[in-house]
């Protein structure tokens, strides 16, 4: 690996600053602190800074030379609303909020680029440190577009980042078109008429109505769509009643849909309201049908993800830069690559035995008590940067 020598010198210190975000965790769209933490770095380094966008998101600026081309380095700052099983030093000191996504080690990679790159500045135009808030399920990507990212901060292109548990330190993958699913959810809400459960023919039970609905549901995946267009619907909670002699009058439907195109969306998100309805007519009940668009599909460009390979490669050897296989998983950068060129990759994480002593018992995944950022990746995800700033700002482009 080709690591930058000053982004080494510095990676205890990003390390330490990585720790005590991760032991401060804030919510969508709470970050003040670590907004604050990230700005106060910037500004130290003499890097301009812009914050507020999309509530708490903050831009950095970094300019050199004359060229009016600018390229955008993306991290997301927020944390999850889960307990932490971990003990060791840095483990969350707020109930209930969890930086079980990394996110504290994508700001600590990002900022150590940043650091690099204002003392050095091996390149000629603008780069654009975006600290996104709000990705777990607040859209904070929309929010900032919303409040003038592109056109405050006009770039040519965005790159993202994500750590990937259980592929190699020292490997990344990525892959061009769709590589995270769109995320969406329903709530279906069967009414009936309620009944003494020993006199079901004096009422109509919603439950056995939800439960055909259940399973014609999963005929739009298997007969509905093409079998080779991804797509998935899946029911995770039900509930009815609130005693056993009792029939309910309702009985509720929740859960999720992922898809890779708007266009199996479309078909799969009409034949649902159409599955609903139509099964309740035929018992005789009737339904309320909601269904709420949230992360459209993350899709790479293809000429950005080419560009991406090539520098990584440069980093860590054409060996070390992996397809990345698409995950139903959903990604709010989705929303920057539908406004610009760009691309969305994976840094492995390792198998988790970086942990130090007082980690939870469960495995280091992603969204799971027991996880951690793995600092070794801190100046390796930051040389990326660097390099794909340089590359970008110094690579001759056609202007449209």
């Amino acid at each position: 690996m080709l690591l930058i020598e000053s982004i080494l010198a510095d990676a205890a210190a990003i390390a330490t600053l990585r720790r005590d975000i991760h032991a401060h965790p804030e919510l969508c769209f709470e970050e003040q602190r670590t907004s604050e933490l990230i700005a106060r770095a910037l500004s130290e380094w003499g890097i301009p800074v812009q914050r507020g966008l999309g509530t708490t998101g903050v831009v950095g600026i970094v300019k050199h030379g004359t060229s009016k081309r600018a390229v955008g380095l993306r991290a997301d700052i927020d944390a999850l609303p889960m307990a932490e099983r971990n003990r060791f030093a840095h483990a969350s000191r707020h109930p209930g909020k969890m930086h079980a996504c990394g996110h504290d080690g994508h700001i600590a990679m990002l900022l150590a680029a940043a650091k690099h790159l204002s003392r050095q500045r091996n390149f000629d135009g603008t780069v654009y440190l975006i600290f996104q808030p709000a990705e777990e399920g607040g859209g904070g990507a929309r929010a900032m577009i919303k409040d003038g990212l592109f056109d405050k901060f006009p770039m040519e292109a965005i790159f993202g980042a994500h750590n990937w548990p259980g592929m190699a330190v020292g490997q990344f993958a990525v892959k061009a078109g769709p590589c995270f699913a769109s995320s969406n959810e329903f709530k279906i809400t069967v009414r009936g008429k309620g009944a003494h459960g020993a006199m079901p023919h004096l009422g109509l039970d919603p439950v056995p109505v939800a439960c055909q609905m259940v399973q014609a549901l999963q005929t739009i995946i298997t007969r509905n769509k093409r079998p080779i267009d991804a797509g998935l619907i899946s029911v995770t909670m039900i509930h009815a009643g609130e005693a056993t002699n009792v029939m309910p009058e309702s009985c509720e439907l929740q859960g999720t849909v992922r898809t890779f195109t708007l266009e199996v969306l479309d078909l799969i998100e009409t034949r649902m309201q159409e599955v609903a309805e139509h099964t309740c007519a035929a018992f005789g009940a009737s339904c309320e049908f909601e269904f709420a668009r949230n992360y459209p599909p993350t899709i790479n460009h293809v000429a950005e993800t080419a560009f991406f390979q090539r520098v990584a490669a440069e980093v860590v050897g054409a060996g070390n830069v992996h397809d990345f296989e698409p995950t139903m998983g959903a990604e709010d950068f989705s929303y920057f690559l539908l406004e610009k060129p760009g691309c969305y990759f994976l840094i492995g994480n390792g198998d988790g035995s970086h942990r130090s002593g007082g980690h939870g018992m469960g495995p280091c995944m992603l969204h799971n008590p027991s996880y951690d950022f793995n600092d070794e990746l801190i100046p390796l995800g930051a040389t990326m940067w660097v390099r794909l700033a340089e590359a970008w700002l110094a690579e001759p482009r056609t202007c449209p």
